[in-house]
């Protein structure tokens, strides 16, 4: 058949299509905040979008406390002034335990995540272990902070066996929890922005919740404490303390089960798992996964030592423990500014320069914090600012974590979406165990353990312990840095390239497994009229300026460069595939013809901004229904090309295609432009 070409022509806006394509400013508002997602109602996105931050919150709230202050439950407070040699021995054996547990729990975290993607039931992948790691880690944290009925001091050796049941126990299900958690955020979206937008409203919730803590620790312990003991409390209040976040933690899993909504996509499933042998053979193959893996364990070690000895040094150098809700209390404020600046930041100046500042003021603060001695306003001063960048590096990190999804799934032709976001908790733990064994030991070292007082540490103990604190992470934060700059090369642009590659495969899982086999095709050839998506001029699909569609691997078919924004269904079917960025739509007729219209070259960058879609997956469509409306202007205000292209992903299962209009034909969107013959092909009536 020879080469059908098209040429251009003009055509004028038709009924309500003409007046409201003409009103730009409204369409434009509306098409970005509206119905950026379509069908679903403000109110529950609104309540979506709570619930997720609350559950941050809580999430949050337990790992500072369990990252943070249960090391200074454990070698302040555990044990009492009388224990002596035999309290200072166990507290050894405490924190080796911990890091060592959390070691081998490296390993562990993988497999973790792999068993959540290999999840399947009627609460998604997620939620099942969200909740069920919910009320086992909050039990199992309320027990840590007892002395296991006085176990610590009458049978020890009893107590660190039950410990560490205790601690594996709880460390496995938060893992669970947290792998779940934190994968919701490359289901939500396959768009780097609305990403972004969903991890800083849950990143708000997490802000406010680990802060939460440092304002409410002291208060609470106080408040239950039989003794004040120099206002560091006693065992009654930690225990208080312990009892009160779990419940915040269980709490705030369960708002996620019944608030939140996983989203289905094409994109997202496999045909295949992965299998338990090949769990680390996928994280190794992925080099920008493993390049941002060894900068943010070491980074992440850095920061987690200087925060948790934030403490200390308020209980010891400064000699007031009970200014540490000041800090707490500032970090929570300010740190909500911060978080919420990450989308306009990133926007401007690229989430890469953004690493880069907040390190620049990251390291500025710990040297002021290392010269502060006991200046409250200098102190105060120096941990805000070491603590602003924080969420800044975390959400630079999580987004290019999340996208390393899609350039995994790119490269090697799979999804592991909780597998690779596994790796950001499994380093969280590497850091608290590198951090957990260090602050034991300093606390040891520097003379900071039970019953003793700023009064106690000499001038040699706070010169190990600002060593520790401020040198040995600036450090660890620098070579972390160093990495990041070398070797991390995944960003918003790449990624965006990836996505919109990836949706070009957006048939084969249809075509493999999706069509159902057990439908036999009828003997008689059945005809199906193919109708024009779109008005404007007609052209041949090998002129295009995209190459996949250009050299007909994306299937044979045409392209429109279009005078309407209107798009409409070719042919009674079913929608059988939507895009995040409204670019694209994916239908199935009812004779079992698979067609992709894709809207525009490159206009996956977009991120949705434009583009009106009035279907969803899985919704019965008849011939000339609106399915996606797009504004012109918009696209040519990005400097991409609007032509859209129509292709059939199945020709080849076709007896009979047949062109009915030739190129340099003006067609309108109800024209008929094809005729297929479908012998062969199963009758999805």
């Amino acid at each position: 058949m020879p080469p059908v070409m098209f040429s251009v022509v003009t055509k004028y806006h038709k009924g309500r299509h003409s007046l409201f394509l003409y009103n730009s400013e409204i369409f434009y508002a509306f098409t970005q905040d509206i119905l950026r997602s379509p069908k679903q109602s403000k109110g529950r996105k609104i309540t979506s979008r709570l619930a997720y931050s609350f559950g941050a919150f809580g999430h949050d709230a337990f790992y500072a406390t369990l990252s943070t202050y249960f090391i200074m439950f454990v070698t302040s407070h555990l044990f009492d002034k009388s224990s002596g040699a035999q309290g200072t021995q166990m507290i050894a054996w405490i924190t080796m335990i911990i890091a060592g547990l959390r070691f081998v729990e490296l390993a562990i975290d993988p497999l973790i995540g792999n068993a959540i993607d290999n999840t399947n039931s009627r609460w998604g992948h997620f939620k099942p272990w969200i909740v069920i790691g919910g009320i086992i880690g909050s039990v199992v944290l309320a027990l840590l902070f007892t002395s296991l009925g006085g176990l610590n001091t009458s049978n020890p050796i009893l107590y660190l066996i039950i410990f560490a049941i205790l601690y594996i126990t709880m460390d496995i299900f938060y893992s669970f929890k947290d792998v779940g958690f934190w994968s919701m955020i490359p289901a939500i979206s396959f768009d780097s922005a609305e990403r972004e937008k969903t991890a800083t409203y849950a990143r708000v919730g997490s802000n406010i919740g680990a802060n939460i803590v440092g304002v409410i620790v002291m208060p609470i312990v106080l408040m239950f404490s039989v003794k004040s003991n120099s206002g560091q409390g006693d065992n009654r209040g930690w225990m208080a303390f312990g009892i009160i976040i779990a419940a915040i933690a269980l709490i705030s899993a369960l708002v996620v089960a019944l608030g939140t909504k996983e989203n289905d996509s094409e994109l997202r499933k496999n045909t295949e798992k992965t299998s338990f042998k090949e769990v680390f053979k996928v994280l190794a193959r992925n080099d920008q996964l493993m390049w941002l893996s060894l900068m943010y364990g070491i980074y992440t070690a850095g920061i987690a030592i200087t925060n948790s000895l934030e403490l200390y040094y308020f209980t010891y150098i400064l000699g007031d423990a009970s200014k540490f809700t000041l800090l707490g209390s500032l970090n929570a404020i300010i740190g909500i500014f911060a978080v919420l600046a990450f989308p306009p930041l990133a926007k401007k100046f690229s989430r890469r320069k953004v690493f880069f500042l907040a390190v620049v003021i990251m390291m500025i603060s710990l040297i002021m914090f290392a010269f502060a001695g006991q200046s409250l306003p200098m102190i105060l001063t120096a941990a805000v600012l070491f603590y602003i960048p924080q969420p800044l590096i975390f959400l630079v990190v999580l987004m290019v974590l999340s996208d390393s999804v899609e350039y995994g799934q790119l490269k090697f032709g799979h999804r592991d979406e909780s597998l690779t976001l596994s790796v950001r908790p499994l380093l969280d733990k590497l850091g608290g165990a590198i951090s957990n064994g260090v602050v034991g030991l300093t606390a040891v070292w520097a003379g900071m353990t039970a019953g003793a007082t700023a009064g106690d540490v000499t001038s040699h103990g706070a010169a190990i312990f600002k060593l520790m604190m401020f040198g040995v992470p600036a450090a660890m934060i620098l070579i972390g840095t160093f990495i990041f700059f070398k070797k991390v090369k995944l960003d918003e642009k790449m990624h965006a390239q990836i996505v919109d590659e990836l949706e070009k495969t957006w048939s084969t899982h249809l075509e493999t497994d999706e069509t159902p086999a057990e439908v036999e095709a009828e003997a008689d050839a059945k005809t199906t009229v193919y109708q024009d998506p779109v008005a404007g001029e007609l052209i041949s699909l090998k002129d295009v300026a995209d190459e996949s569609f250009a050299n007909g691997s994306m299937g044979k078919g045409f392209a429109i460069k279009p005078t309407d924004g209107r798009v409409v269904a070719p042919f009674d079917g079913e929608v059988v595939a939507t895009f995040p960025t409204r670019h694209a739509i994916g239908l199935r007729s009812d004779t079992g013809i698979l067609t992709l219209i894709h809207i525009g070259i490159g206009t996956v960058k977009m991120r949705g901004t434009g583009f009106v879609q009035y279907v969803e997956k899985g919704d019965h469509v008849t011939q000339g229904q609106e399915l996606i409306e797009f504004w012109q202007p918009a696209i040519e205000k990005a400097g991409l090309d609007d032509t859209v292209m129509v292709v059939i992903t199945n020709y080849k299962d076709m007896p009979e295609f047949t062109y009915l209009k030739d190129s340099g034909t003006t067609v309108q969107d109800d024209e008929d432009v094809l005729q297929l013959s479908n012998v062969g092909l199963p009758d999805q009536a």
